[in-house]
C-alpha cells in the first residue's frame, strides 16, 4: 500500500455524530487489483499450511463458498505491512482522540448466490476489551450494493453502550443481537462502496448486511484499530475462540 498522506480524514463531528464514516478512494484500482492476487497466493500457498479454524467456507470443501480468513496478517508479511500501514493508524488516532494499536486483519467475502445475511451486531462485542474505543475499517474490494450485501449501518447506536448478544447461525458471526428494534432498522443506512472505499465504524456502532442474492462476489479486507490504553480480557476471548472453533468443527465448516 502506498502513502496515501494527501487523503482527507473524514469528518470528526459527523463521525462523532453517527458513529461511522466513509473515505471514498482511498485505495485506486492497481492497489485493489494488488491485494486481490496477494489473496489469491495466500489462499492457494498459505492456508494450505495452517491448521484448522484460519478459513470459513459457506459449505466446507466447496473453495467457491470461502467466505472468510480472519488473523490473515498474523500469517503472511504483506497483510501485516497493510494492517500496519501508517496512514490507517493515522485515521484511527484522528477519530479516536488518542494514540492507537493494529489488533487484527480478515479478508471477508460474500459468494455469489450463497453469502448469507450478516446479523445485526457490535464488533466490540467480540473483542472483550475496556473500554470499548476501537474502530473497525472495511475496504471495498469489489462494488458493493443493496444486490450482493452492502454494509448497513444504524446511525448514532455507538452512543448507547454495548447491546445484549447471543449466538447466531451465521458462519463467522457466531453473535448477534438479541433484540433488533424497530427504531433501529428505522435508523438504517445502506452505504454502497466502489472498490478502494474504505468505510470506518466505532466498535459500538450497529452494523449488518443482507445475503449475496447477485452473480458478483463481495469481497472486503476488515482491520480493527484499539485505543492504546484499553485492556484486552485475554481469558475470556480464547474461551470464546475455542468455543467457536469447536462449534465450527462439529457442524462442518472447517
Amino acid at each position: 500500500m502506498t502513502d496515501h498522506s494527501s487523503t482527507p480524514f473524514p469528518d470528526l463531528e459527523t463521525f462523532t455524530r453517527d458513529g461511522f464514516a466513509v473515505v471514498r478512494k482511498f485505495l485506486d484500482r492497481k492497489e485493489i487489483d494488488e491485494i486481490n492476487r496477494e489473496v489469491s497466493r495466500y489462499i492457494n500457498d498459505v492456508i494450505p499450511t495452517l491448521i484448522p479454524g484460519e478459513a470459513f467456507y459457506e459449505t466446507k470443501g466447496d473453495p467457491s463458498t470461502l467466505k472468510q480468513l480472519p488473523r490473515i496478517d498474523q500469517h503472511d508479511k504483506f497483510f501485516e505491512r497493510y494492517l500496519r500501514h501508517p496512514q490507517l493508524s493515522e485515521l484511527a488516532v484522528h477519530l479516536l482522540g488518542c494514540p492507537v494499536v493494529a489488533r487484527g486483519l480478515q479478508w471477508f467475502n460474500k459468494p455469489p448466490g450463497s453469502g448469507k445475511p450478516t446479523p445485526a451486531h457490535q464488533d466490540g462485542f467480540y473483542d472483550k476489551i475496556e473500554p470499548i474505543e476501537m474502530v473497525n475499517m472495511w475496504l471495498a474490494l469489489d462494488p458493493a450494493d443493496e444486490e450482493n450485501g452492502c454494509v448497513r449501518y444504524v446511525v448514532g447506536s455507538h452512543k448507547h453502550g454495548l447491546r445484549e448478544h447471543a449466538r447466531s447461525n451465521t458462519l463467522g458471526f457466531s453473535q448477534g443481537l438479541v433484540d433488533y428494534r424497530p427504531d433501529n432498522e428505522a435508523n438504517e443506512i445502506a452505504v454502497c462502496a466502489a472498490p478502494g472505499d474504505l468505510l470506518i465504524h466505532h466498535g459500538l456502532t450497529i452494523h449488518r448486511a443482507d445475503g449475496n442474492a447477485s452473480d458478483r462476489p463481495r469481497r472486503a479486507m476488515g482491520s480493527v484499530y484499539y485505543a492504546a490504553h484499553v485492556k484486552k480480557n485475554h481469558q475470556a476471548v480464547d474461551a470464546y475462540l475455542q468455543q467457536l472453533t469447536d462449534d465450527m468443527q462439529r457442524d462442518g465448516k472447517i
